[in-house]
């Protein structure tokens, strides 16, 4: 599927702080999460600062309304010399969901990754997220490995 000729995806500004907020906080919903309002500051001030190198974000709107969002954080992989671009978040709103802007997202992704010379980009979905992993299976590879955290 092609993405609409009247997409336009570009870097998250800080004008977009409530459209953000909005996406951010339906994306939570859907993994039945919800944060501290310092941490929704702190994270957008992260995502938009000049100061702040580890972490990006971009936006994508559609006749001018925003319906999806995508942040990314890097950091150093001690098996690779260059740091790798871990896909943290990818959201669309249910109303804006196969027009083919997750897949332009997550290309929008691989390009800034190639351009800071990043050749890894990885990200992590839940095993049931049908929707998400029939688009993953098509633009990326599955590994293997299953994630733990703290108990």
């Amino acid at each position: 599927e092609m993405a609409h000729p009247d997409l336009i995806i570009r870097p998250l500004e800080a004008a977009d702080e409530a459209d953000w907020r909005r996406l951010w906080s339906q994306y939570l919903e859907f993994y039945e999460t919800t944060l501290p309002p310092e941490v929704y500051d702190r994270t957008f001030w992260r995502l938009v600062s000049p100061d702040e190198e580890d972490c990006e974000a971009h936006i994508a709107l559609l006749n001018g309304q925003a319906f999806w969002i995508v942040h990314c954080v890097f950091h150093i992989n001690l098996w690779e010399l260059e740091k790798v671009c871990y896909l943290h978040d990818l959201f669309t709103v249910a109303e804006a969901r196969n027009k083919g802007v997750g897949r332009a997202l997550i290309e929008t992704v691989y390009r800034n990754a190639d351009a800071k010379g990043m050749q890894t980009v990885y990200w992590k979905t839940q095993e049931f997220n049908n929707t998400a992993r029939y688009l993953y299976d098509k633009i990326g590879k599955r590994t293997p490995f299953i994630e733990y955290t703290r108990a």
